[in-house]
């Protein structure tokens, strides 16, 4: 199946950056996630044409968001994989949520439409497990019986590179299935152990991969599926009900995150309660230097955040990620104050 231009751009935002002109007043520099690239896409070209300001990010991966922000080569890095209070301090950096969103498994199989097919975090354990290998599994079949699933083989997909859309997803499946914690855990990156699987490097590569293998699954953050019409899951949730994807269901998933006790910002919204809420649904962070030794940069990059908080949430929605809420925000901006400082001591907030 041919991918869609909507994956045009994200293969050149890997390369080229977003909104790199010559001539700007000031870029940005960042890298990392590629579950939150829509959005930063879209953030940034209404920024540049407000202040003249370019974003140049490099959609590589949470992992590489790290290293690049560790080596100091990026003005900013993000990450879906929120890192814990003593790995900020070690590095001394700064950690903040930006926007919210949903991991949803897609297939591609003849006949299955987007929202059709229910599937329950066991299953998807048990697939990329390699226990279950056909789509035609009793386990699957009796939960899909208003149509008739082939006797084919399934492919797993998964992300090839250190990314927080794995980390998302097999937090989820460690809290669902024990042999999975057990075998394989939870990480940015991890041993895949289904015999037939491929490798696709950002959330693009694993869509490009599901839409080209017939018989695959994946996993992608929804913007993915949504634009490129790709076949997602009905998902049971925490309470036993299987709940679409959508803005709705992930605000569900998120109303009970309590920002304000997580140190760090590090907060996890995975197999949330709530009947509407959707079981993979997750954060996603920028990380900074808390000293900062260019402090008019440094003022630039916060100053494109405070925009995106301030104007962002339309954008946001229409992609279907839930914006931070205005108090959350204002602790944001309170960590900013209080840890982003010039090479004196001063803050830049």
């Amino acid at each position: 199946m041919q991918v869609t231009h909507f994956l045009k751009p994200l293969a050149v935002g890997i390369g080229l950056g977003l909104a790199s002109q010559a001539g700007l007043a000031a870029e940005i520099t960042g890298a990392g996630a590629t579950f939150p690239y829509p959005i930063y896409a879209k953030w940034a070209e209404a920024y540049r044409q407000q202040t003249g300001v370019g974003l140049n990010y490099q959609s590589i991966g949470s992992g590489g968001g790290i290293k690049q922000i560790r080596a100091k080569t990026v003005d900013f890095g993000a990450s879906d994989a929120p890192l814990r209070l003593d790995e900020l301090e070690k590095d001394g950096l700064v950690q903040f949520p930006m926007v919210m969103g949903g991991v949803v498994p897609v297939v591609n199989i003849d006949g299955v439409a987007p929202g059709k097919m229910k599937l329950t975090g066991r299953i998807i354990a048990d697939i990329y497990l390699g226990k279950i290998g056909k789509w035609n599994d009793p386990q699957i079949a009796d939960l899909n019986r208003d149509f008739k699933l082939p006797a084919q083989d399934i492919t797993v997909v998964h992300r090839s590179d250190g990314s927080g859309t794995t980390f998302i997803f097999t937090n989820y499946l460690s809290k669902i299935s024990p042999e999975w914690k057990e075998k394989v855990g939870n990480n940015a990156s991890v041993s895949w152990p289904a015999p037939t699987s491929s490798g696709g490097k950002g959330n693009e590569g694993v869509a490009s991969f599901v839409q080209r293998i017939k018989g695959a699954i994946g996993y992608v953050e929804y913007a993915y599926a949504k634009q490129n019409r790709m076949a997602y899951m009905l998902l049971q949730n925490r309470e036993g009900i299987f709940v679409a994807p959508d803005d709705k269901s992930f605000q569900a998933a998120a109303a009970g995150a309590d920002w304000k006790n997580a140190p760090g910002f590090y907060e996890i919204l995975t197999n949330e309660p709530g009947r509407s809420s959707w079981p993979i649904t997750g954060a996603t962070f920028i990380l900074m230097h808390k000293s900062q030794p260019d402090p008019a940069k440094a003022r630039e990059v916060l100053k494109f955040f405070d925009w995106a908080y301030q104007n962002g949430d339309r954008m946001a929605l229409e992609l279907d990620y839930i914006p931070m809420p205005d108090d959350v925000v204002r602790l944001v901006q309170s960590a900013w104050k209080a840890q982003i400082k010039d090479p004196s001591g001063k803050a830049l907030w």
